[in-house]
């Protein structure tokens, strides 16, 4: 019980005389009504009172990142009544909350990028990310973004290379719960690509596993533990991969119900080329051209393993490997909240091999449904799904097939960089050896590799050029690089350039969407020196039929979904990237953000 203090005036034949007053009670009344109230406000029971901090709800056990490799938003909504009803999608949609203006604010949009921004909150201007792979100027030598000489594999293939998170730039929400909970809590990704398990997960996770097409096996590296834990090792003798083998894909639904939806299959501009065991045509039976397994050199089955990763048996295993993982590693059984990432790969090789309007595209987004659905229910069995905060997004989207487009009418076509290559280096040569000297001392001008090649001075749609040969003949970066781009904007599909000069003093525009993505995927050590812009619905290059990249909408508009305690479910129609859902559950669970976060909180979806 609060005690009032007792105040003594003192009486002192120095203090001044008071006139008396008359007696007035209406006054004695308002007086005695405003000390009542002033004594029940500072005297509220301890439930009235804001809540403290042991009050707040407590964290979730587990938060769970489910990603979807090459996702675009759209695909809810076209397939929406096809989704099951104990899938995943559906129960996202009904029990999250699902942002439809979710977009990448980076370009490129590939996989590495995305991955690093979804539990970083940073785009690759602050994690480093620039690509998947980049050449690195300090060693001349190209390396991706996860790739690591200083650590070795484990359950891989002799001499096969490892990866860890070292190049990664920033903190993750897993590295910052980590240092909220003195290291109590776990955090593992898991995906068939190794950036999809390293990223998301960060710098100081305790486990990213990912798939070796080398050895068949779920493989980690020495940067976070010296052997594979015992289950791992258990999970992997099994030989997970293999009872795949001679596997059909068929349709999941009737013929009719892709027809709906998808081109025919098969048509003229669905080619995927000469592989082996293959065609374009459903049924796809796994074999990778081979008669039948190795049983005693897995190597030998490295055709079958890259087979695998085309279909949707990959992601079959991968939900098994995340329930052994949840098991083993007892994911969410404390208070200490642990993080899960998993990342299904299979549906970007199945996107980049068929396009977004293929039957196969179609099929394999109704089974991740299921399989998603699948991986749902044992974390409600095993941790409880009120106990897990969920997030759902997707690293990039992708483009109709050039030829589909064009056959649309919407401009679809290809660039052969043979064509941009040859009017970059006549304009540079015109400017800079007017007197056409042999040997032309422009040659040089584009970057080199180690081996003396320039077959990395352009990557990513960046360019980089040699800076020894620039300062040798005093030529200047800002006036080469101005040079090179006009000479680009003459080819035909090419749109727009952004010079290093350019993007390094801030000379853009962050109301021009398309300027802002230039800038927030500009890492100056990594990046190239001139940005190149191709037209919707182009294609620089002409080795793959399907791909991603662009600042525009169908590569950039993904799901943004989150789901648990805290979360007002609905359809949210702000404007939203994945960059916000690292901030949003750092707010939920009460930590630090990532150190280089730039996303916002989604507040518009949190509970009051």
């Amino acid at each position: 019980m609060h005690q009032l203090p007792l105040v003594v005036f003192p009486l002192s034949g120095n203090m001044p005389r008071m006139n008396p007053k008359p007696f007035r009670p209406r006054v004695l009344v308002v007086c005695l009504v405003l000390v009542t109230a002033l004594l029940t406000s500072s005297f509220t029971p301890a439930q009235r009172r804001p809540a403290t901090a042991n009050q707040r709800a407590k964290r979730p056990k587990l938060v769970l990142l489910v990603v979807v490799d090459q996702f675009r938003y759209d695909y809810l909504e076209r397939f929406s009544d096809l989704f099951t009803e104990n899938g995943g999608f559906k129960r996202l949609l009904r029990d999250g909350a699902s942002w439809t203006q979710s977009n990448y604010d980076h370009m490129p949009t590939y996989t590495a990028p995305g991955h690093a921004t979804m539990l970083t909150g940073a785009y690759p201007a602050e994690s480093g990310i620039v690509g998947n792979e980049w050449p690195d100027r300090a060693t001349g030598r190209r390396v991706t973004s996860v790739s690591d000489t200083t650590v070795n594999l484990l359950g891989g293939a002799a001499n096969e290379g490892a990866s860890s998170p070292k190049r990664l730039m920033s903190s993750t929400v897993g590295d910052e719960l980590r240092l909220a909970t003195n290291e109590h809590s776990k955090v593992i990704g898991i995906s068939i690509k190794d950036r999809s398990a390293i990223l998301p997960a960060g710098r100081h996770a305790n486990a990213a596993y990912w798939f070796s097409t080398n050895s068949g096996s779920m493989v980690s590296s020495t940067y976070y533990f010296n052997e594979l834990p015992a289950w791992v090792t258990t999970f992997n003798n099994s030989r997970p991969a293999d009872k795949f083998f001679n596997s059909k894909w068929e349709r999941l639904l009737p013929e009719s119900e892709y027809s709906k939806r998808a081109n025919a299959d098969s048509p003229t501009w669905e080619n995927i080329g000469n592989q082996a065991g293959d065609t374009n045509a459903f049924p796809h039976v796994l074999t990778g051209g081979l008669a039948k397994l190795d049983t005693t050199t897995a190597t030998a089955n490295r055709a079958f393993y890259n087979a695998l990763d085309y279909t949707p048996f990959s992601n079959d295993m991968l939900v098994a490997f995340a329930q052994q993982a949840i098991t083993n590693e007892q994911l969410g059984a404390d208070d200490d909240t642990d993080v899960l990432s998993v990342s299904f790969s299979a549906n970007d090789y199945v996107g980049h091999r068929y396009g977004p309007y293929s039957q196969e595209m179609m099929d394999i987004t109704l089974r991740v449904d299921r399989q998603i659905g699948m991986l749902l229910d044992f974390v409600n069995a095993k941790v409880g799904l009120t106990n897990t905060l969920v997030a759902f997004t997707a690293d990039h989207g992708v483009a109709p097939i050039p030829e589909h487009a064009g056959a649309l009418g919407l401009g679809g076509s290809r660039i052969k960089v043979a064509d941009l290559f040859g009017a970059m280096n006549s304009a540079i040569s015109a400017r800079y050896n007017p007197q056409n000297k042999t040997p032309d001392p422009t040659a040089d001008y584009l970057y080199k590799n180690a081996s003396g090649t320039t077959s990395d001075a352009f990557m990513n749609n960046n360019l980089y050029f040699n800076y020894a040969a620039l300062k040798r003949d005093g030529v200047s970066l800002d006036e080469i690089t101005q040079i090179a781009g006009e000479a680009a904007l003459t080819v035909p599909g090419i749109a727009r350039y952004f010079t290093r000069p350019q993007l390094e003093r801030g000379q853009t525009s962050i109301t021009d969407p398309i300027e802002r993505r230039a800038v927030h995927g500009f890492y100056p050590p990594r990046s190239g020196d001139l940005v190149l812009i191709t037209e919707p619905y182009k294609y620089l290059g002409d080795t793959i039929t399907a791909t991603h990249g662009t600042p525009y909408s169908y590569d950039t508009n993904v799901p943004t979904i989150l789901m648990g305690a805290g979360v007002t479910p609905g359809r949210y129609y702000e404007a939203a990237t994945p960059a916000d859902i690292a901030p949003t559950i750092c707010a939920i669970l009460g930590v630090t953000k990532p150190s280089s976060a730039t996303g916002r909180v989604l507040i518009e979806a949190l509970k009051k």
